[in-house]
């Protein structure tokens, strides 16, 4: 493969402790677009440049027009039988599996036999960790992938040789326009919108409807339009209903509305963040916050392309901290709410996130989570604001910084 590929490090570090594991399948997941095909061409890249012979690395992209008539079990054996040349130990790369139906198969056969290191992506709502835990009988380790952070916009523009703007400037059109890898070489804006209208679709048509019959079409998206214009507001099953009903003139059963919001999180368009009881340290099971797996989701979706900030900086640092590999929930403590609460490992911390703290009763707002929490587990709010007031042992972080520098919170 002679195309250069911008090296997404904090995915390939995960990675790569599995390279040479044959008993462990490596399974890349994320939302459509998000890089996971490139993710693996760097991987394949990565063991030819550290010595691996070109014949030791079997790759089959099954969307290509040389595989995809490979449908079936015994074709996908085939193929891969027909690059095997000796018994030298193999790394098998293979794009979209999701294309040959019961693959699980085959793969656990190679893998059984040893002698093969298996990497795989394809479609999101069927590579879940449930099916694969079944089917490939929990031998396996997933790394999810999501679409470029700050950091990374930064570093694929430079990368690509585009000039970058200032950084206030560059935060608020990746803010708009979103991380999925490909829109970053298109230029014009309703162009970026397109394409990102085209992968919503592509979600639709190629990772539910495949695998989950929707009956009622309609009633499908105008749930979908509510839960992606509504992002990070806490969200109450019965109030959508009604509003859907009274409003939309669509009448939909908590339970099919909650199938529908599954269904999108399975796809990965959506991500579903908990709500937890700071007091009685306990999940609670209702009314849980839905984030964007990108940005420019919203904006391709509606006619009012302005930024809402609120919810966009929610969302923003929401992913960016699941992309470091931390839990996530929303955060209660009495009738307040903490924005999130982080853990890695052992440790937790206490996050808010706000435009700015300028105003002294907002400040006064942000700050009053803080004050109800007991233990002494870091606490931080972010803001926009360029001058930061540390107070009463919380730290006040600037998010653009934090995510133009890849910011840790443990």
């Amino acid at each position: 493969m002679d195309k250069k590929l911008y090296r997404r490090e904090r995915y390939l570090a995960k990675l790569r402790p599995f390279y040479h594991d044959d008993d462990i399948i490596k399974v890349i997941t994320g939302v459509r677009r998000c890089g996971k095909s490139c993710l693996m061409e760097t991987a394949a890249e990565e063991l030819r440049e550290s010595g691996v012979a070109e014949k030791d690395v079997l790759y089959l992209d099954l969307d290509s027009k040389r595989y995809r008539k490979v449908a079936t079990p015994d074709q996908l054996e085939a193929a891969i039988d027909g690059l095997v040349d000796d018994d030298d130990p193999k790394y098998l790369f293979i794009d979209e599996i999701q294309n040959v139906r019961g693959f699980e198969e085959v793969v656990n056969a190679y893998r059984n036999d040893g002698g093969f290191s298996i990497f795989l992506t394809g479609s999101n709502s069927y590579l879940l960790s449930g099916e694969l835990a079944t089917k490939l009988t929990g031998r396996y380790v997933e790394s999810e992938m999501f679409t470029l952070g700050f950091s990374e916009h930064l570093g694929m523009k430079e990368f690509l040789g585009k000039p970058l703007l200032p950084d206030a400037q560059e935060f608020e059109r990746w803010l708009a326009y979103g991380g999925f890898p490909r829109a970053l070489s298109i230029e014009e804006a309703s162009a970026k919108d397109a394409y990102v209208r085209d992968v919503v679709d592509q979600i639709f048509e190629k990772d539910i409807r495949r695998r989950k019959k929707i009956r009622n079409r309609i009633a499908f998206e105008r749930s979908m339009a509510y839960a992606i214009n509504n992002f990070g507001a806490t969200t109450n099953l019965t109030n959508i209903v009604d509003y859907l009903s009274n409003v939309e003139r669509i009448a939909v059963k908590k339970q099919t509305l909650s199938g529908y919001l599954e269904l999108l999180a399975n796809a990965k368009l959506l991500y579903k963040c908990p709500r937890f009881d700071m007091k009685s340290k306990r999940s609670l099971r209702s009314e849980e916050k839905y984030y964007l797996a990108d940005p420019a989701i919203y904006r391709a979706r509606n006619a009012d392309a302005r930024v809402n900030y609120g919810p966009a900086l929610e969302n923003a640092l929401y992913t960016h901290l699941l992309s470091k590999g931390y839990k996530v929930s929303v955060g209660r403590i009495g009738k307040l709410e903490c924005d999130f609460i982080v853990r890695k490992g052992d440790e937790y911390a206490y996050v808010q996130v706000s435009m700015t703290v300028a105003d002294p009763e907002v400040e006064r707002r942000e700050y009053a989570p803080f004050d109800k929490v007991r233990d002494a587990w870091p606490r931080y709010l972010l803001t926009l604001d360029p001058l930061r007031n540390q107070r009463d042992g919380v730290r006040h972080l600037n998010l653009m910084e934090f995510l133009k520098e890849d910011g840790d919170l443990l």
